[in-house]
């Protein structure tokens, strides 16, 4: 049920990014519309994932992870039917709300019934998998209907799906709830939302105008107000949403720190990836969603046997190399160009694939073993309220990257082209007005070609950036795997058992993590807890 639970949780990701150029001419929508079409859907994800790993806590996992369901049911129906943009994003959100229900509630259902970490490493392995195997899923789905059918019927597919997985849920699942007494802890769910809706907005609207507007300034203080007050209530709090004292392990925040770099990068490069390929190389959606597979089977593939591999090495090993092969396959993609073929992009996308096949199974894992048992569904909720964070961010970031860039070198492009002062003015006077996507439904005339070759350099300029970008972010991600993921003397040394059968962190102590992925621990820290 949690596999289940968090493929049709992630389905909506890559359904709608490989869509986005298809939704852009249909709803004559913007680069930011776009952005907050991705963001729409994340940000609820990353504001509401703790919350729903107390309600979970308290009220039962079983009856938030069929709210989870009912909220995607209902996101899609209202997508579905969506006939602006929107209307998309109210859909978006919804589904949001149902991700954020569901993916808590997967990895506490895991949690509960393996308590033991080596056990427990290979389930969260699978879950990876089916998560990998959602998105890769996506773009064939989409690809298909968007050939024969208008583009909201990628809206479909979630509502039978998440009934059919209610129905199932009702009869297998039973409830449990935290042995640790819990209360909702409504001051730092305001604050921790107010503080990621703030910062994401901040960035997307600051990259559609400037970053010196007054809304945005704004926007970016309240982000910082909003972060300091969660922070100060969380230590004040009798019953955290997330208790901070887990940031004691090394272990713990390095893998937060990694999935947020990492998922920034990654949701990031989808969103450009599927603008280029429609914008630049004209494809079809079904070819785009083809070329999506080439980076998302490989960690399908390589969830299971991730396990196998830390018999040699260690969590560290594969998280810090995955994501120097990641960063190195970015660096090799900036100089793509219009006319890039298939064969000449597909080794390297497969190389991005290659790197996150073997750094994620390893992420959420080494997250959930490095703290107390009891603490597990929250590490698991907070590692991946870290991961939504990134994934918020990267559209956002990267979105107002390339949208500065490519108005930016415009002018130069259309100059070069040949094109006549007027029609030049025409063309920047829509990009200011409605975004990079407006240039193809301008009525040029025989100036149409050359207006969209220079549009198509212009996007290349501000891509190029961005995959540079990427790339130097995945690394500073590697060099915090490799600097807050090795493992010390004090983490194998023995430490007293507590009554839960767990050896507490220590503040400054740095938890082995070799469990996390299925190795065999090695000291009695990873016993089956009682």
């Amino acid at each position: 049920m949690a596999c289940l639970g968090v493929f049709v949780g992630y389905f909506p990701v890559t359904t709608v990014s490989v869509s986005l150029p298809v939704i852009q001419r249909a709803l004559d929508a913007s680069t930011a519309d776009l952005s907050w079409v991705s963001d729409a859907f994340v940000l609820p994800v990353a504001a509401l994932i703790l919350t729903a790993g107390v309600f979970g806590d308290v009220h039962g996992r079983k009856k938030v992870f069929q709210a989870g369901l009912g909220f995607c049911v209902l996101g899609s129906a209202v997508a579905l039917s969506a006939q602006s943009v929107a209307q998309v994003w109210i859909g978006q959100a919804l589904l949001g709300v149902g991700a954020a229900a569901l993916l808590p509630m997967t990895l506490a259902l895991i949690s509960h019934a393996v308590p033991n970490p080596r056990e427990r490493g290979k389930y969260i392995g699978l879950w990876t998998t089916s998560m990998m195997g959602s998105l890769t899923v996506g773009p064939l789905v989409a690809g298909v209907i968007v050939e024969h059918a208008a583009w909201r019927w990628i809206y479909l597919l979630p509502i039978p799906l998440s009934l059919v997985t209610m129905v199932i849920a009702a009869f297998v699942l039973t409830e449990s709830r935290s042995p640790v007494q819990r209360a909702l802890d409504w001051p730092g769910q305001l604050t921790a939302a107010l503080a990621i809706v703030a910062l994401v907005y901040g960035f997307i609207e600051g990259g559609a105008g400037s970053f010196g507007d007054v809304q945005v300034i704004v926007a970016l203080a309240v982000a910082v107000c909003s972060g300091v007050a969660f922070v100060l209530l969380e230590r004040r709090s009798p019953s955290p949403m997330l208790d901070l004292t887990l940031f004691r392990s090394a272990a713990f925040t390095g893998s937060a720190l990694v999935v947020m770099i990492s998922f920034l990068a990654l949701i990031g490069f989808f969103f450009l990836l599927s603008l280029y390929l429609g914008m630049v190389q004209q494809l079809s959606t079904l070819d785009a969603g083809l070329r999506l597979l080439v980076i998302t089977v490989p960690p399908m593939v390589l969830g299971t046997a991730v396990g196998r591999l830390t018999r040699f090495l260690s969590p560290r090993a594969l998280i810090t190399g995955g994501l120097v092969i990641t960063a190195v396959a970015l660096f090799t993609l900036t100089n793509i160009g219009t006319d890039t073929s298939f064969g000449s992009l597909a080794w390297r996308l497969a190389l991005v694939g290659l790197g996150l096949g073997l750094a994620f199974p390893c992420m959420t894992a080494t997250a959930v073993s490095s703290v107390p048992h009891h603490q597990a569904g929250m590490a698991a909720a907070g590692n991946n309220a870290f991961r939504q964070v990134g994934g918020a961010l990267g559209p956002a970031i990267l979105g107002a990257l390339l949208t500065g860039r490519a108005v930016g070198t415009l002018p130069d492009h259309l100059a070069a082209a040949g094109l006549p002062a007027s029609t030049s003015s025409r063309v920047l006077d829509a990009v200011d007005a409605d975004g990079l996507g407006a240039v193809a439904g301008l009525p040029l005339g025989q100036a149409t070609g050359p207006a969209l070759r220079a549009l198509s350099q212009s996007f290349l300029d501000g891509l190029q950036l961005c995959l540079l970008v990427s790339a130097v972010v995945v690394l500073f991600g590697a060099a915090v795997a490799a600097w807050l993921l090795r493992p010390t003397s004090g983490s194998r040394s023995a430490a007293p058992v507590t009554a839960g059968g767990t050896r507490p962190v220590e503040s400054g102590q740095r938890p082995h993590t070799a469990a996390a992925c299925g190795q065999r621990p090695h000291t009695a820290a990873a016993a089956d807890p009682k």
